[in-house]
């Protein structure tokens, strides 16, 4: 029986070695993956977010160049951005979609679309709560939304007063926007208090869900609420 050289035997371990060192190359790192994972998730998020912000500063440049219709898919687009934020922690992302290109930006319209597409979360929202009653679901929720409009709604005004257009009918514009949203969102709320307490809410010719009626000359609302002054 011939015995294997020194130099056989060194070659097959360096062989073993190498296929061992191949085969750890080639398994699969469970946590190098999930990290991969989430950080694809991450990315996918920011640039949505990323995309979104675009949006609102290409409105902002055409509102610069053509002060007046601009203004509104502006504070439209800003809206629905603050919505889509609040009602994320309740209804996940992107619960209000902003997919069409609107072709109407009077105020009217505008406060409409917000309007539509913020009320008609309320189903969605009423179904997170199964514990909380009816009146207490329509305040909270509306709470929720007015909080953030307002919020969407000072960011493009920042932006349109930081271009220097926020003057004369783009002002007045996003005020009456402000209003009709505020006035809708009131009547909203009224809508789904029971009969009896929306009765004795108007009552006394005004209450803190009655709907706004304009500016008045330190510039707020009828209901107390600030709106932009020149």
């Amino acid at each position: 029986m011939a015995i294997p050289s020194s130099t056989s035997v060194t070659n097959r371990s360096a062989t073993v070695q190498t296929q061992d060192s191949q085969t750890e190359a080639t398994k699969p790192d469970a946590g190098k993956t999930e990290s991969a994972q989430a950080s694809t998730t991450g990315s996918i998020r920011a640039e949505v977010k990323s995309q979104l912000n675009i949006q609102i500063i290409q409105a902002s440049l055409e509102v610069s160049i053509n002060a007046g219709n601009d203004s509104q898919a502006l504070l439209f687009r800003s809206a629905i951005d603050n919505l889509n934020e609040v009602l994320a922690p309740e209804l996940g992302e992107n619960a209000i979609q902003n997919a069409a290109k609107q072709q109407d930006n009077s105020p009217e319209a505008t406060a409409d679309r917000i309007l539509k597409f913020a009320t008609g979360m309320f189903d969605a929202y009423a179904a997170q709560h199964p514990d909380k009653d009816r009146e207490t679901l329509a305040n909270d929720f509306v709470d929720l939304i007015r909080g953030g409009f307002e919020k969407g709604f000072k960011e493009a005004a920042d932006i349109l007063d930081g271009l220097g257009v926020l003057q004369g009918d783009v002002e007045s514009g996003i005020n009456k926007t402000y209003d009709l949203v505020q006035k809708g969102l009131d009547d909203f709320l009224t809508s789904l208090l029971p009969k009896k307490e929306s009765e004795e809410g108007t009552e006394g010719g005004g209450s803190a869900s009655s709907p706004a009626s304009g500016t008045t000359s330190t510039g707020t609302t009828a209901s107390g609420r600030p709106t932009v002054k020149g």
